[in-house]
Order: structure tokens, then sequence, then C-alpha cells
């Protein structure tokens, strides 16, 4: 029995060879559709340690609508120095 690595792996090699040649594409879509659900897994937390004695904390997103504020009323001054000049300068 030879034992060595390199002829050890020949009929792996060609397998693989083989298996790519036949089915290659559908060895890349699926390779890619299970990178796509691995990195979903990752960013929905797959990673984050779970820690045992913590409380369960729900958060929530509330979207708050205010209703425009009441435009203030208009500050109508009276200018006394000009009624007296449209009057000719008549007093109270």
């Amino acid at each position: 029995m030879n034992l060595n690595p390199g002829e050890l792996l020949v009929p792996i090699f060609h397998f693989l060879d083989d298996a790519i040649a036949d089915y290659g594409v559908y060895l890349y879509l699926v390779l890619v559709w299970l990178a796509v659900a691995a990195i979903a897994w990752i960013f929905s937390g797959g990673l984050r340690r779970k820690i045992r004695h913590q409380p369960c904390i729900n958060v929530g997103i509330g979207i708050v609508i205010r209703p425009p504020a009441s435009q203030p009323t208009s500050i109508i001054f009276y200018d006394r120095d000009s009624d007296l000049e449209n009057n000719g300068g008549e007093g109270e």
C-alpha cells in the first residue's frame, strides 16, 4: 500500500475535476446562495454571544407626528407720530 500523499489524493482530485466540469455552474450557484444566507445570518446576530442571565429587552420604533404649531396673531403697531402728521399736527 502506497501512502504517498501525492498518489493518495489523485482519485479525489480526479473526482473534483469531473464534478466541476459537469456541475460547475450549479455548484457555483449553490455556493453563492449559501454565502448570501451566511451573510444574512451574520448581520442578524448569528455570531453574537448569548448571555444567559440578562433580561430580554424589546425595543420598538415609534414615530411621532406633531401637527404644525398655529401661527401667532399678527401685532399691529400704532404709530402716534404718523397719525399727528396726517391730521395736520393737531393734538389729542
